[in-house]
């Protein structure tokens, strides 16, 4: 599959036309931003485990009956995957408090939750992705009421897939960030990533951060908690 023109680059990774227009290879990244691109840097060896790490557990979701946009890795940092249209919505589900939700509620972090939350954040850098419901997304035209209705239901399982699978390596899933795109059939799938970058991983005994949260707060061993994640995903 060769790789052609750069289409878009993110915060986190570049995205490449292939010779197959169903076809995109995505390249990932080691530089790390922060609170909408305020505070930027650079964590070796990032955009490797970002990578290996979505692939590994996009592949766990497929056997779990969660469709995806992932093909094929094809080396250390870069992967095919099917062209989407991404649905403007960041999808946040939260088991335990933490980040921004402790904050907004004026709750303490550590809190586990009876049953996952949800929330949706209108995917747009300039407005610095506000908190929206399902009726502002349909109002704003950002997808249907059904599309929502599924995107929820694959979410929830999502988390009900990695909440099972990172316990089995002691650590404890607090909350994540999906997004979802529709292929040219108009078929819904989850797409983007899912890492340290966008999950918060907590050791299960400690509550060890292992995530950007190291990054975020300054914690320090930044590449060693994303190694530690690595080295427990690709244990089991």
């Amino acid at each position: 599959m060769e790789k052609k023109e750069l289409l878009y680059e993110g915060k986190a990774k570049k995205v490449f036309a292939t010779d197959d227009k169903e076809v995109l290879l995505v390249d990932y990244k080691d530089d790390a931003t922060a609170f909408n691109g305020l505070k930027k840097g650079t964590i070796a060896g990032k955009g490797s485990i970002n990578n290996r790490v979505t692939n590994y557990m996009m592949q766990l979701l497929e056997k779990e009956g969660v469709k995806t946009h992932f093909i094929k890795e094809i080396s250390d940092r870069e992967t095919l995957v099917k062209r989407v249209s991404i649905v403007p919505l960041e999808v946040i589900i939260r088991n335990i408090s933490a980040g921004s939700f402790a904050k907004r509620y004026g709750v303490e972090e550590g809190i586990v939750f009876a049953e996952p939350t949800i929330e949706f954040s209108y995917k747009n850098d300039d407005l610095g992705d506000p908190l929206i419901n399902s009726y502002h997304a349909i109002a704003l035209k950002l997808a249907t009421r059904e599309e929502i209705e599924k995107i929820k239901a694959m979410a929830f399982k999502v988390n009900e897939v990695m909440k099972k699978f990172f316990a089995s390596v002691g650590v404890d899933l607090v909350d994540f960030k999906l997004e979802f795109g529709k292929l040219s059939t108009g078929e819904i799938v989850l797409a983007d990533e899912i890492s340290p970058d966008t999950c918060r991983f907590w050791d299960s005994k400690t509550h060890e951060k292992l995530d950007k949260d190291r990054f975020r707060r300054d914690l320090g061993n930044v590449e060693d908690a994303y190694n530690e994640m690595m080295g427990r995903i690709f244990s089991k």
